[in-house]
């Protein structure tokens, strides 16, 4: 036997006395919430994957191309701690807590970070507090103390470096645990007179900042600015769970059919409605009216549709809710004039040029998507799938009964239309001989 060999065997008996038992390696899993991206993924549109002006957590911290924005983090962490009049020390006890936890979101994090306990907890603290302050910018819940001409914490900032900090934070690869803005919230309240900050309070903020008007009521715990948003475009319509009841039997094992393009849909006499809210989940069918959610499309749509996709992907346990939503509407939209359909009954908001447009973000969404049979949400998109083919094929048969009793009616009338038949073709090939006659060189 080799010494390489050896030492290897070695390596692994010590790694087997050490294994962790079943129910640790479960919760091990489970505390993982942040992923890196493998090239496969970030490939298909990399600029949806990678931030553009500023690093939040360890995985882009140093990128040469976001370094200039690195003052200004600081500069956001100093008005953070000057403005709640709370050390600093108090902030560093209340990560320290809870440090492990925080590494544990990280699905790989370098050693630099993993061995660096004081590092990290710094990059947590600045990281953490400029996320609560673009926050509170965006909400306009911002107290005073920046200069008036700040770069980016006024109004010039809210401006022209918002949007771009919006689409950074919604990176999967670019979060910090909720977990660090709750407990640097609460340890600035708990100096103050306002109420505890709680996880509640928290979402409804992320909510307000990027989707103003979207419900946080049962959320439940969430994981990073990511999750807040997804669980905000999947709150439950009054008749979800009914729906779900209903048809949790229907999903076994079935074939399902390509659902027909909106065109084919509404040439066969189905309407397209808006729903009654803006849930994904909220998508329904009943006599011949299809209602889907409203959907505005955008550049931040397809970055924020493209990393859900990737979250409920990798974190097992997510879901695919936002998956089959996309694959639903995909089916939907295979041409251009699908979505001006829907654009004309109010159903998409098209802020991307044309309506081409929209048909490629589609392409790109439904690369590569993988929907789970078990999501509650594709068992209604079956169900609603179903319905659309049943309904299409019962006004295609409609249509041939139709033209049976027109044109074939009686034998005279089914020779009469071959007669018709053969005298236009044979029409249409006299006339093709004589354009051809006509030009050919003598």
């Amino acid at each position: 036997m080799r010494m390489g060999d050896h030492n290897w065997i070695i390596a692994i008996k010590d790694k087997l006395e050490n294994m962790p038992d079943f129910s640790q390696e479960v919760e091990q899993w489970k505390k993982r919430s942040i992923y890196k991206l493998p090239p496969r993924v970030i490939d298909l549109d990399s600029k949806s994957y990678k931030p553009q002006i500023v690093s939040i957590g360890p995985y882009h911290h140093g990128g040469l191309h976001l370094k200039p924005m690195e003052d200004h983090k600081e500069r956001a962490l100093l008005h953070f701690i000057k403005r709640s009049s709370v050390p600093i020390e108090a902030y560093l006890e209340a990560l320290n807590d809870v440090v492990q936890n925080l590494k544990d979101a990280y699905d790989e994090l370098d050693p630099k970070w993993l061995n660096n306990t004081s590092d990290f907890l710094r990059l947590m603290i600045l990281d953490g507090c400029f996320v609560l302050e673009v926050l509170r910018m965006g909400t306009s819940v911002l107290a005073g103390g920046y200069a008036p001409n700040d770069p980016v914490f006024s109004s010039h900032g809210l401006l022209y470096v918002l949007p771009f900090l919006r689409c950074d934070m919604l990176l999967l690869e670019n979060q910090v645990p909720l977990l660090v803005l709750v407990k640097l919230l609460q340890v600035e309240r708990r100096f103050s007179i306002f109420v505890p900050y709680n996880e509640d309070l928290m979402n409804r903020l992320i909510i307000r900042f990027f989707h103003p008007g979207q419900s946080s009521v049962g959320m439940g715990k969430c994981l990073h600015l990511l999750d807040v948003c997804r669980k905000s475009l999947l709150h439950k319509p009054r008749r979800y769970r009914m729906m779900r009841t209903r048809h949790a039997h229907d999903r076994g094992g079935e074939e399902v059919d390509e659902i027909p393009s909106a065109s084919e849909l509404s040439e066969a006499g189905i309407r397209f409605k808006r729903s009654r809210t803006t849930s994904l989940r909220d998508i329904s069918f009943e006599g011949n009216t299809l209602r889907l959610p409203i959907l505005f499309i955008d550049v931040e749509t397809k970055l924020e549709l493209l990393n859900m996709i990737a979250f409920e992907r990798f974190h097992i346990g997510a879901g695919s809710e936002v998956t089959s939503y996309v694959f639903f509407l995909d089916n939907l939209l295979r041409d251009p004039k699908d979505v001006s359909l829907l654009r004309s009954c109010g159903i998409i908001r098209n802020g991307l040029g044309s309506d081409k447009d929209v048909i490629k973000l589609f392409e790109l969404l439904h690369t590569d998507i993988v929907v789970d049979p078990e999501s509650g949400l594709d068992i209604i998109y079956r169900q609603v799938g179903r319905k659309l083919r049943s309904r299409f094929r019962k006004r295609l048969h409609e249509w041939g009964a139709d033209l049976t009793r027109t044109y074939f009616k009686s034998p005279w009338a089914v020779v009469s239309v071959i007669a018709g038949v053969l005298l236009f073709t044979l029409a249409a090939i006299q006339t093709v001989y004589s354009v051809l006659g006509y030009y050919r060189p003598k």
